[in-house]
């Protein structure tokens, strides 16, 4: 068993590894569903890494070091994991087909494709500069995409699912066409919370990468009407400070916006919930930072999965230590 910072919380796959992290999905899919094919989840897969490496018609590399290949690869496999929880649990009210699986495959796969720019854009210098409206990009990828691969039944269903993973429409108000989809949006939703706060380098990647990020996309500072600024995240540093604040959020929007539904990864690991234990890791290591006011501990290295430089840390220079 490894236990490499490139690997998911239960140190079996390798989450920056797209054919690790297919063969995992396939795998899940076929026991579940057993004489499906597997072919549109597999040409998924495939785009995604192209589209993350610069190989995709008309977009550039990924250039989000926090928003990479190996955060929506490790959200796709929890949402996996997640699916296959709620088909092992008595507790379902509809079994999910093997249509809604490789939906919510997808919709993991691409639920960030909005931070990748394409070609003939002339306004952005990184793709973190579009993280307010990230996930309104990806669903018109989804829409143009879908058709492709021979799911454009189901494109316009995509583009509201993945609304799920953000803010810009409120979960109450994102309009599926039945209560299947909703739970998948739910799962999906609960998928990117749970993966990335589990990670193992989740805090070195706030300090170091998510804050950058904000940065770009003006999230570390806001304008106020009267011309004033609020200053939300002063460092790197201080995001990392925030994170058990964070977490409380999170925490109430996997509650009671996604319904609790990841509790279902329990049915998927025989009872446990792995996801739950390293995210109370992260968030104990947090507190302690809190309390000693000192970053330093955070030594992990996550892996570097861009195809090209951080365009995020070049466009602003040391941007961990923008005050």
């Amino acid at each position: 068993m490894s236990f490499g910072n490139n690997y998911d919380v239960s140190n079996n796959v390798d989450v920056t590894d797209p054919a690790a992290v297919s063969a995992e999905v396939i795998r899940i899919f076929l026991e579940l569903y057993p004489d499906s094919s597997v072919s549109r989840i597999d040409r998924a897969f495939r785009d995604l890494d192209a589209l993350y490496r610069g190989k995709f018609p008309g977009f550039h590399a990924c250039d989000t070091p926090y928003h990479d290949i190996q955060h929506v690869l490790n959200v796709t496999l929890a949402m996996a994991r997640l699916m296959d929880g709620y088909e092992r649990s008595e507790a379902k009210v509809e079994r999910l087909e093997a249509p809604h699986f490789c939906l919510g495959i997808i919709t993991a796969l691409f639920h960030d494709c909005g931070y990748v720019r394409e070609l003939d854009d002339t306004e952005h210098r990184s793709g973190a500069e579009m993280t307010l409206t990230h996930v309104s990009r990806g669903a018109r990828f989804l829409k143009a995409y879908l058709p492709q691969i021979g799911m454009g039944e189901v494109a316009d269903t995509a583009a509201m699912l993945i609304h799920f993973t953000g803010y810009e429409i409120p979960v109450a108000q994102i309009g599926v066409p039945s209560l299947r989809h909703k739970l998948l949006g739910t799962l999906l939703g609960s998928a990117d919370i749970i993966a990335q706060m589990s990670d193992r380098c989740y805090l070195e990647k706030c300090r170091d990468r998510l804050y950058p990020e904000f940065v770009a996309g003006g999230i570390a500072r806001k304008r106020l009407p009267d011309g004033k600024e609020d200053i939300v995240f002063e460092s790197g540093d201080d995001l990392v400070m925030k994170t058990p604040k964070f977490y409380e959020g999170a925490a109430r929007r996997l509650e009671e916006d996604l319904g609790a539904s990841y509790q279902y990864v329990g049915h998927h690991f025989g009872g446990r919930n792995p996801y739950l234990k390293e995210i109370s890791r992260n968030v104990e290591f947090a507190q302690s930072i809190n309390r000693e006011n000192d970053t330093s501990a955070l030594k992990r290295i996550p892996p570097k999965t861009l195809a090209v430089d951080n365009n995020v840390v070049t466009a602003f220079g040391n941007a961990g230590n923008i005050q």
